[in-house]
């Protein structure tokens, strides 16, 4: 399969070339490319060493029973028959997560063979991470990988100049008519294709949803197989019900009762916990949002999910949740708010889309706005910090939409500028509300193809 470039690529060429550099984890859930992107790297070193300890548990023995990482590393040439040089020799140690040794050891090669590249990486990595709560700190880095953005989707689709010119245009320079109606139609294929990276390339190179269904299906099967693995701290059949729910729910509070089998609520939260910690799953925290941090006033009652991919989320529907046929329909059509304003898949897609294009290094928390006064509806689906300040964002499925509870935000918090994404154009509005006293609010409409521009 052919390599297509990557966000993150940029940061780890800048980690290769660091001179004060730390052993590096690649963190983020199964088959989003972490691998992927460490091979691509690997390319621009003379030698290059891939351990994966699932493929070859007898390594593991290697970490077990030596402390000394240059014995380490002479052991591992000999083994791969690859000669290991500080500065011109990449060691990869592939799911890592089967040998806790090995994670240790990286806080060994930091402090003994600072001048080796090291990289680290494993599905269902912080499962044992929170085992090992002391690891490394201050020795290692991170970088968190997700699925492909739209901005990479268009990447590896051969469409470089569109991503330029969207950047480039805003309200007072949207972009031609023609340009973006062709973006809009490429990310309604977006939420079909999903961005798994596997998924992307089959479309890249055969433009055929069906053989995209075919790599979906495999990946919602190995992770279901994942659930195995967890059977230790929960029961297979609830995270599940739990995942299903999830999807049921994207754009809603999570409602703990609606997990099918009568479960109990700390069984469904402990679920929940899981399926964050393996990636599959995001937070949106409710927040008061009357000032920074966000994270401040938090209101632990609320809590909503998004799950991983747009792509996955409806092969998951289609085969299990009773069809999608009639919703990638809508997706394809003009009628596609019909579909995301029932089901929250644009919602979900736009709050991946503010993760994707955020800094690598570390975890992004998100946060939504609703008003808890009794008789009241009041929702923003997303409330940003920017520029020291917050920035509520709306979300809207199609090209119309009324904006009254971003408005009375607005109002309530005494704030003068908001973004509402949509399928629109780039556009402004310029408005006063009552008792402003003259004062202009503006609320800028970004297209949902856009947001790489919020970063």
């Amino acid at each position: 399969m052919a390599y297509y470039t990557r966000l993150v690529d940029a940061e780890l060429t800048a980690w290769k070339v660091k001179t004060r550099r730390k052993p590096l984890l690649m963190r983020g859930a199964r088959q989003v490319g972490k691998s992927w992107a460490v091979r691509h790297l690997g390319e621009s070193f003379k030698y290059y060493i891939e351990v994966n300890f699932e493929k070859r548990p007898e390594i593991k023995q290697l970490f077990e029973e030596i402390a000394d990482v240059y014995t380490i590393a002479e052991r591992l040439s000999a083994i791969y028959t690859t000669p290991v040089v500080p500065g011109e020799t990449l060691l990869f140690l592939d799911e890592i997560q089967s040998c806790p040794e090995a994670i240790n050891s990286l806080w060994a090669f930091k402090e003994d063979y600072p001048e080796l590249h090291v990289v680290g990486a494993g599905s269902l990595l912080e499962f044992t991470l929170k085992e090992m709560p002391s690891f490394g700190v201050g020795r290692i880095s991170s970088l968190f990988v997700y699925p492909m953005s739209f901005d990479e989707f268009l990447m590896a689709d051969g469409k470089d100049m569109w991503i330029d010119a969207k950047r480039k245009a805003d309200s007072l320079y949207p972009l031609l008519e023609i340009l973006h109606k062709e973006l809009v139609q490429a990310f309604r294929t977006f939420l079909l294709v999903g961005g798994m990276p596997a998924s992307v390339a089959t479309w890249v190179e055969t433009h055929d949803y069906m053989q995209c269904a075919d790599e979906l299906d495999d990946i919602r099967q190995s992770y279901y197989d994942d659930f195995a693995k967890y059977a230790k701290k929960v029961d297979p059949q609830l995270l599940r019900s739990t995942l299903h729910s999830i999807i049921v729910q994207v754009g809603s509070k999570f409602v703990y009762s609606h997990v099918d089998g009568g479960y109990k609520a700390e069984d469904v939260k402990k679920a929940l916990g899981l399926l964050v910690d393996a990636g599959l799953a995001k937070r949106v925290n409710h927040t008061a949002a009357n000032g920074l941090p966000l994270g401040a006033e938090m209101n632990n009652k609320f809590k909503k999910y998004i799950y991983l991919d747009s792509g996955l989320l409806l092969r998951i529907m289609d085969m299990e949740l009773g069809g999608a046929d009639i919703l990638r329909m809508q997706i394809l059509a003009d009628v596609a708010s019909e579909l995301v304003n029932k089901g929250g898949l644009t919602e979900m897609v736009a709050g991946w889309e503010l993760i994707k294009y955020a800094p690598s290094k570390s975890q992004h928390d998100l946060y939504y706005w609703e008003n808890l006064k009794n008789g009241t509806t009041s929702e923003v689906d997303y409330i940003l910090s920017r520029n020291m300040t917050v920035l509520p964002l709306e979300v809207k499925s199609g090209t119309s939409g009324k904006m009254k509870s971003l408005r009375l935000f607005m109002k309530s918090k005494n704030i003068s500028y908001a973004i509402r994404t949509s399928l629109e154009n780039y556009a402004q509005l310029v408005f006063t509300e009552e008792g402003d006293e003259g004062e202009e609010r503006k609320i800028d409409v970004i297209p949902l193809y856009a947001l790489s521009k919020l970063w």
